[in-house]
């Protein structure tokens, strides 16, 4: 099988239409040669993984899976030894794992909403939850004795989705420019008086780590998930998210130029909004630039299987490099952390004990999420095959201008090569 057809099983797609693909991006580029590139890369890198987990190469797909899970156990405990980090079952140890990632993330000052207006929000659509939760008559006895950041966090896991999207997120239809500043984003620990809400919110989303990109705001909720992995899983992910707040930043800038339109194309931003319209074939290839994981709603949405670009992919792959230089800064560990260094995009089939060829992600993200499902027997792909699209804009294009498409197109939803 060749190089195209390869990639066109790992996608899922159909390699008459890479073939096409392929066809462009040479003419456009001069390079040839970019796909039988990217297998040499991928078979290499999995000869080299599987070595160094003493796996076979002919092994199973459980096996190869096995082994990988038991490889992010390993650095786990690796990290928690090296920190300090008492499995993630105190308070402090959640502030020691903000301030490593504080040490290592290189963050930009970002373009976010003033805080005055914030406060504004707040007053004119009251948190109920809230208020009745830390017993205060009225915003403005609230805010005058409680952390607004903390407030706003919790907006996320005591308010909830429904109040947010159709009570509170409403509003920014009024924001303007003038309602947002320059300023640092805010990294914390929240404090354990959230806890009462915060349990039900991580054991239904499976994750202690979120954030409001318009406020500037990555915050770590002080509840464990009790799993093995959570210490590399949660640094991962707030490493993530220092590179996604500043890449919003950047557009939330852009379109702040653009007064009359700043509002709606914020809101869109927000919302995560996704082209959803397909385009006839000609001599140009048109690429998506999806923003969120799509197959987290429907693994067969027909978008994942066209040309696209995702940031989502480039941002974990970035926090993976944090990964390694927050071992560095220890001191320790960072040749082992290493490991995951450019695996985003490989992965390949392997024999199940049936025959059968089953697809097995060499990604960190991947691989943690499945580990976090374990006992579901749950394995995730999505985030190594967003990774692969990003790869192969990449070898033709290269990374920054991979970046630099996403933050020029993603409004638009797309744009042709």
């Amino acid at each position: 099988m060749g190089a195209v057809e390869r990639i066109a099983k790992i996608l899922r797609t159909d390699k008459d239409f890479v073939y096409a693909v392929e066809k462009r991006l040479s003419s456009v580029t001069g390079k040839g040669g970019v796909f039988e590139k990217i297998i040499f890369e991928n078979d290499a890198r999995i000869k080299d993984r599987l070595e160094r987990l003493r796996v076979p190469n002919e092994a199973r797909a459980k096996d190869v899976y096995d082994a990988l899970i038991s490889k992010v156990e390993s650095h786990d405990s690796m990290l928690c030894s090296g920190t300090g980090i008492n499995k993630c079952s105190m308070p402090s140890d959640f502030e020691r794992t903000v301030e490593i990632a504080k040490k290592v993330a290189k963050i930009p000052k970002g373009y976010f909403m003033k805080m005055e207006k914030a406060a504004e929000l707040l007053m004119k659509e009251p948190p109920r939850r809230i208020l009745a939760y830390l017993k205060y008559e009225t915003v403005d006895e609230m805010l005058a004795k409680e952390d607004i950041i903390e407030v706003l966090a919790a907006l996320r896991f005591v308010e909830g989705s429904d109040w947010l999207n159709s009570t509170f997120f409403p509003q920014y239809a009024s924001l303007t420019p003038d309602d947002f500043e320059e300023r640092d984003v805010e990294i914390r620990a929240l404090s354990e008086k959230w806890n009462k809400y915060a349990k039900i919110f991580v054991m239904k989303k499976w994750h202690n780590v979120s954030h409001l990109k318009e406020f500037g705001i990555l915050f770590v909720i002080p509840v464990s998930l009790g799993i093995s992995g959570e210490l590399l899983r949660m640094l991962n992910l707030i490493f993530h998210y220092t590179h996604e707040i500043p890449f919003y930043s950047d557009i939330f800038r852009k379109i702040a130029e653009k007064p009359e339109t700043f509002s709606e194309n914020l809101q869109s931003l927000l919302r995560g909004d996704t082209l959803d319209k397909r385009y006839p074939d000609d001599d140009k290839s048109n690429w998506l630039v999806i923003q969120r994981y799509l197959a987290k709603e429907d693994e067969n949405d027909w978008r994942l299987f066209v040309p696209h670009i995702n940031p989502e992919a480039l941002h974990w792959s970035r926090a993976e490099d944090d990964l390694e230089a927050s071992a560095n800064e220890l001191g320790r560990f960072g040749h082992e952390l290493r490991f995951w260094n450019d695996l985003d995009w490989v992965g390949d089939y392997f024999r199940d004990e049936s025959g059968n060829n089953v697809l097995v992600s060499f990604d960190l993200v991947d691989t943690v999420m499945g580990l976090v499902k374990k006992h579901e027997r749950v394995k995730f792909l999505y985030h190594h095959q967003e990774a692969l699209w990003n790869k192969i804009f990449i070898e033709y294009f290269g990374e920054p201008q991979l970046e630099e498409y996403a933050k020029s197109y993603i409004l638009k939803g797309h744009f042709e090569i």
